[in-house]
């Protein structure tokens, strides 16, 4: 399992996601970020800060 904070990027933001696959983890943050954060445009600095706080955690957590 993949897990993102959004406060790890959003100081304050509560929302986090859980997937098997980094790449849906990714489509939930950046749909996350639109639709919560207002952000138009996902620029690729962006998505490397996602990435880089996406963390592997155990299915029993």
């Amino acid at each position: 399992m993949k897990e993102f904070h959004c406060g790890s990027l959003v100081p304050g933001c509560d929302w986090h996601t859980r997937a098997e696959e980094e790449a849906e983890v990714m489509r939930r943050a950046v749909q996350h970020l639109r639709e919560t954060h207002g952000e138009e445009t996902i620029r690729e600095t962006m998505i490397e800060a996602i990435r880089s706080r996406i963390e592997k955690v155990s299915d029993a957590a």
